[in-house]
């Protein structure tokens, strides 16, 4: 990123916890000095692809996870952009915490925020978090909205 810039990654699932963090991103930008530039990303997880392209062409799964993660970013990227804020549509493949984490470095995002569903510990630990994967294993600040 060039000086006077500041590059966020935005980890959304279409959630209202993902909307509750464009929103208090939206509140903390007018706060920064630096030219904000939103990346937006929507982490598909994987259709077991020998399955999938058993029964489909590889292109006709690659166009569902296309179009499926345009139709989950773009209310963020409306909504960010309503706000005179530029943001960028990324959708990936993968598991969710590795993806938003390797995302961020390959961006070179000064920072990732993402909103949290706020489940307790015992929930957590049975179930994981990719909140606690991000937190792991992003190599920049973390921002959880909850």
């Amino acid at each position: 990123m060039e000086t006077g810039s500041m590059s966020i990654l935005l980890a959304v699932d279409g959630s209202e916890y993902s909307m509750r963090a464009v929103e208090a991103l939206i509140r903390f930008s007018g706060r920064l000095k630096d030219t904000l530039l939103v990346q937006v990303l929507y982490v598909h997880l994987p259709i077991p692809i020998g399955f999938a392209t058993k029964y489909l062409a590889r292109e006709v799964v690659d166009n569902y996870y296309r179009e499926e993660g345009h139709a989950i970013v773009s209310p963020f990227i409306e909504k960010l952009r309503d706000a005179g804020i530029e943001a960028r549509e990324h959708v990936r493949v993968g598991s969710p915490g590795e993806t938003i984490a390797h995302a961020a470095r390959e961006l070179e995002c000064d920072a990732v925020w993402m909103g949290t569903h706020g489940r307790g510990a015992v929930t957590q630990s049975l179930l994981g978090s990719v909140a606690a994967r991000v937190v792991a294993l992003a190599h920049k600040p973390v921002t959880l909205v909850k």
